[in-house]
């Protein structure tokens, strides 16, 4: 009975990814209002009423086009910090990869980048709540794996302004990755010492 859940779960989650690859491929090309659930249907060769049970409607599905390609970010992130020597190190080596990974991912270069892309912008912005959510929670885990001095409180404060930072970055971009991650971190650096040196003085 385990074998056939399992076997339903993956072809459950092959058929969900199949339908978020056609979907990206299509917000790609022409942008959000131009996104047909039919055309989705017969980009991944599946019925139409197929879409629908999956997601329910265009604004759910675009969502969660958006959070899987937040979810590649995180996971691109995490690898790339994991081997930063302190936190400040850590943020600066986040918010570096999040502006050049968003030149190279087709998605948010479209959003950032073109005409296509002008109606996708709100889910960065406007629309991006998930997006900040997502990214917060856990940037703020490894905030206090950095820093385990940090409240929980403190490092979702802190991992917040990070995110917000780095959005504003990606859709104003007057600065190269290095300048700009190198502002946020000498903008946040006095909160830095601030929310960690109480116990750095019990040490």
């Amino acid at each position: 009975m385990g074998e056939i859940t399992s076997f339903s779960d993956r072809t459950k989650a092959s058929l969900r990814e199949a339908l978020l690859d056609a979907a990206t491929e299509l917000l790609t090309e022409h942008g959000y209002t131009a996104l047909r659930m039919a055309d989705v249907a017969a980009r991944a060769g599946v019925s139409r009423q197929t879409v629908y049970n999956e997601f329910g409607n265009k604004a759910t599905l675009a969502q969660a086009v958006v959070l899987r390609t937040t979810s590649e970010f995180l996971e691109g992130i995490r690898l790339r910090v994991q081997d930063a020597k302190d936190l400040r190190d850590g943020i600066r080596e986040a918010v570096v990869y999040t502006i050049e990974h968003a030149r190279e991912n087709r998605l948010v270069a479209t959003t950032l980048g073109t005409e296509a892309g002008e109606d996708l912008l709100p889910l960065l912005t406007t629309k991006g709540e998930p997006i900040l959510t997502a990214a917060t929670e856990v940037a703020a885990g490894q905030y206090r794996e950095f820093e385990p001095s940090l409240s929980p409180e403190s490092a979702t404060l802190l991992a917040e302004t990070v995110v917000r930072l780095s959005l504003s970055h990606l859709v104003m971009p007057t600065h190269p990755a290095g300048e700009a991650a190198a502002s946020v971190v000498a903008v946040l650096a006095p909160a830095i010492r601030a929310l960690t040196t109480d116990s750095s003085t019990m040490e």
